[in-house]
């Protein structure tokens, strides 16, 4: 029988981002606050003098192993599905910071026409625009609320960036100044120029210069090692929840971290229509506890989030066949459906492709959001045309030599020295929709160490996404032209989705609105359901943006926090009738 222990105000399930900020700032206004992490204890100095290719991109040691617990994984809904067992297929985060710790650093606002999709595109190209299968539904929030919480999570992160010439004006200028400008760089944003567009360069997690954030974190200058995505930063140059809102969390003596804390159950109780804690197993020494908690916040990664809802059974879950129900709607992500580009091979031009950062790159948004008319075009949203200059590693780099190139011998060797300096990739990351026959439910067939069902993911792809991919190819493959590669290679457009989750970008199933029929949560991510449960994260998404989701999870984390304080301090201010927002 599960040890009760004794109540907080606040329990926050998840340590990345998410739970992070909300920890640190409950923390911070005189909460009591239990962080539980599945994983175990990290912290900045854990990856100091770090640096192994092989270790973390080739043998994934910071991700989520998965040969216990995993999701498993079909297209059509009359399919068996079958679990996803490869960490080259599926890159979770796992450990105090989370996926965050390893994430590049890219860092983009989502539009103003991508909150109010479905209204916006109505309202310009007519209903008849917006396919029948697809779930295209405003965030029931706007840009205009947003900005104010995106504006936090930037000056917490310290993000060095510039102004994108097509993208709203800012209230305040990036924390930092942007990263430095490479010759590659240089090159791609010359070349867009020529061809019109509006290039600039990304802003970045990634730091150009020593920083003290607002909660008095210190974050240090990028060094250009190259050891960003799926790595932690050597340098604590990097923004992520190590260097930042965790240490504030960890300063106050109201918030306790809970490590190797495997939470099972959100705990309900009907008679009152509240959460009232959380069961959760020590894996340390595989004692159950129950956690009480004023207020429950699940802040894990979607596919945890949802999960955790089903097994609890909070929500109505979703029915494809009736289509009713919320939780698991709207799965949606992005992944191979939406990384399409092409690479350009030089002949006479050298680029020292070894020094880089995770979000050192250029982009143009001219492709992005409604920036283009899409009257006569068969999809609609857009998405960011990036050059990136990650650093090249010394295994992956071997790799980098024309198709037709055989994988061995000679040939490939000479090719390989050749290209590893006069290789360039230019990619689109073209928005993700969601769709009735897209959505998350347990599998009958398959469960964890504990017996419970894994999660199943149902997917394919809807004409969008083939659309989409091809028009981001055509318009890659014009940008390496210009630029003057000698040989081009075109991405290829799948003609169906492979169950290969390449990346970490999976969202939604618990997705945000102004109408409970059609989300799960307000826009403080409150449940509609049950007022003092807060499911924060990219379960929120109703459909993913053409752009990476970091900032946009940071953003609504900071609201979210708004949101619990108020409702600690009065919960009659949950205002519960559809259509409308707490106030």
């Amino acid at each position: 029988m599960a040890e009760e222990l004794d109540k907080v105000d606040v329990v926050v399930v998840g340590m990345g981002w998410a739970g992070g900020i909300i920890s640190a700032e409950m923390a911070k206004a005189g909460k009591s606050v239990v962080g539980l992490e599945k994983g175990i204890d990290k912290n900045r100095s854990d990856y100091v003098g770090v640096k192994d290719e092989l270790r973390f991109d080739n043998r994934y040691q910071i991700m989520q192993n998965l040969t216990g617990h995993t999701v498993t994984s079909r297209n059509e809904i009359d399919e068996t599905a079958l679990p996803v067992r490869t960490m080259q297929n599926m890159q979770l985060g796992t450990d105090v910071g989370g996926a965050s710790v390893h994430w590049a650093g890219a860092t983009y606002r989502y539009w103003p026409y991508e909150f109010e999709i479905r209204s916006q595109t109505i309202d310009r190209y007519g209903a008849d625009k917006i396919p029948e299968d697809m779930n295209l539904q405003d965030w029931g929030i706007t840009y205009e609320e947003m900005e104010e919480y995106y504006e936090k999570w930037e000056y917490t992160a310290g993000i060095s960036g510039e102004q994108d010439p097509l993208a709203p004006e800012r209230n305040r200028e990036w924390p930092n100044p942007p990263l430095k400008e490479t010759p590659s760089l240089r090159l791609f944003k010359d070349a867009t120029e020529r061809l019109g567009l509006h290039p600039f360069q990304i802003a970045a997690g990634n730091l150009s210069q020593n920083y003290e954030n607002p909660d008095g974190e210190q974050l240090n200058a990028c060094m250009y090692c190259s050891f960003c995505t799926r790595h932690g930063c050597d340098f604590s140059a990097k923004s992520d929840p190590l260097a930042t809102v965790i240490p504030t969390a960890m300063k106050h003596d109201n918030f306790e971290l809970r490590t190797r804390a495997n939470v099972r159950r959100v705990l309900y109780d009907e008679d009152s229509g509240k959460a009232t804690g959380v069961m959760y197993v020590d894996e340390n020494t595989g004692e159950e506890y129950e956690q009480p908690a004023d207020v429950v916040v699940l802040a894990a990664f979607a596919f945890a989030n949802n999960r955790l809802l089903m097994l609890s059974d909070i929500g109505e879950q979703y029915d494809p066949e009736t289509r009713e129900g919320v939780i698991g709607r709207n799965f949606n992500g992005q992944y191979n459906s939406a990384f399409h580009g092409a690479t350009g091979f030089f002949e006479n031009e050298q680029f020292n492709l070894y020094m880089g950062a995770g979000a050192l790159g250029a982009a143009v948004n001219d492709y992005a959001a409604d920036n283009f008319d899409h009257s006569d075009l068969d999809f609609i949203g857009g998405g960011a045309i990036e050059l990136r200059q990650y650093g090249f590693g010394a295994i992956s780099s071997s790799g980098n030599v024309p198709g037709d190139t055989p994988n061995w011998g000679q040939e490939f060797k000479d090719k390989s020295l050749h290209y590893a300096y006069r290789t360039l990739t230019i990619w689109y990351t073209s928005i993700a929709m969601s769709y009735w026959h897209n959505y998350l439910d347990l599998d009958p067939t398959y469960t964890d160490e504990y017996g419970d069902p894994l999660l199943r993911a149902t997917y394919k792809f809807g004409d969008q996404e083939r659309n989409i991919a091809q028009f981001g190819i055509e318009r890659c493959h014009e940008i390496m032209e210009e630029m003057g590669a000698d040989i081009i290679e075109d991405g290829n457009v799948p003609e169906e989705f492979n169950h290969v989750y390449s990346g970490g970008h999976y969202t939604g199933g618990v997705v945000m609105g102004d109408d409970p029929e059609t989300s799960a949560v307000n826009s403080y991510l409150q449940m509609w359901d049950v007022d003092n449960l807060f499911v924060v994260g990219g379960s929120a998404f109703p459909q993913f943006g053409g752009h990476h989701p970091t900032p946009t999870i940071g953003a609504l984390a900071y609201r979210a926090a708004e949101g619990i304080e108020r409702y600690l301090e009065d919960e009659e201010q949950l205002v519960k009738a559809p259509g409308r927002k707490f106030i």
